[in-house]
């Protein structure tokens, strides 16, 4: 099916689509139509009454046909209560489409309870004004996201067509996303792949847990160095669901270093041991292949020379 389409004014901003050929469901016709909009946002505004089949209001199950009219008004973007914060960030890459930042332990990602600002999304606001409204209200540009204790890389969008391209490269698998972990004991094999369902663990809602009839959750690791009673772990995410890395491991009996949800605390540090430090992904606009690269930060460099010390004692 094509599509005639004739932007009529801003703001708002509407489109008139022509239906040109064929008979599709009216949710998925909108779909495929070249309008930066995800899924989620096209069924919203449907079912705010912001579509028009033929003048009328109408629902996502209704068929539109050869010669129907579908007109599609998009809101300006209500003005957001979440505030720009000045804070220091590490910007590894900017440019017009996306910034990519070295993420420090102790930030949440976006405002939330008990969070509700001092958040990244706070500080993107004042690096990058521009993404105020790109993908939602409460997480401008963010299309993932890293645990509060957990460093290192993250890729945030500038424009809402970097946001729907890197929003589809996560959701085919096409993103690497690597992290590096210490864990307790040694690991049986030295590679391996994870492959256990997650979900939230029905004990403690604030949990997940490896449970029959959870989300698929794939992870790969491989050990980088052996310590006797702990393991440097390289990881990669084949999935990516809440707390993956760390409820795997769990599972496993390795907990990672310091988690103090699904292992032990620990005195010599306020986080658990889990950075991501490989970041790989094709460029929204050029589609060029990018990958970008972090190290340890100074808290867990610190906590490697330690651990290293001690097995050198032994």
């Amino acid at each position: 099916m094509t599509r005639g389409m004739a932007p009529t004014g801003d703001p708002p901003k509407t489109f008139d689509l022509r239906a040109l050929d064929g008979a599709e469901r009216l949710d998925l016709f909108l779909a495929g139509q070249d309008l930066d909009l995800t899924r989620s946002q096209l069924r919203r505004l449907i079912n705010q009454g912001h579509v028009l089949l033929n003048g009328q209001t109408a629902k996502g199950s209704q068929r539109v046909r050869t010669g129907d009219l579908v007109s599609l008004s998009v809101p300006a973007p209500r003005p957001s209560h979440v505030e720009p914060q000045w804070m220091p960030l590490r910007v590894v890459f900017q440019d017009d489409e996306l910034v990519v930042i070295d993420k420090p332990a102790g930030l949440s990602v976006h405002p939330g309870p008990g969070h509700p600002d001092h958040t990244l999304v706070n500080a993107l606001l004042a690096l990058c004004p521009g993404i105020r409204g790109i993908g939602g209200e409460i997480r401008p540009g963010i299309v993932h996201r890293l645990d509060k204790d957990t460093s290192g890389l993250m890729m945030v969008a500038k424009s809402h067509a970097a946001h729907l391209n890197l929003s589809a490269q996560i959701k085919d698998r096409q993103v690497t996303k690597g992290y590096q972990a210490l864990v307790s004991g040694v690991m049986e094999q030295d590679s391996g792949s994870i492959d256990a369902p997650v979900a939230r663990d029905p004990r403690n809602r604030k949990r997940m847990a490896v449970a029959v009839g959870g989300r698929e959750a794939r992870t790969r690791y491989r050990v980088v160095q052996d310590m006797n009673a702990w393991s440097l772990l390289e990881l990669y995410l084949e999935t990516g669901r809440t707390h993956q890395i760390r409820v795997h491991l769990a599972y496993l009996g390795h907990p990672l270093y310091g988690d103090g949800v699904y292992g032990r605390a620990s005195h010599s540090l306020n986080r658990h041991f889990l950075h991501a430090h490989h970041l790989g992904f094709r460029h929204p606009a050029t589609g060029e292949a990018v990958e970008f690269r972090s190290e340890l930060p100074q808290e867990l460099a610190l906590v490697m020379d330690g651990v290293r010390v001690a097995e050198a004692s032994r």
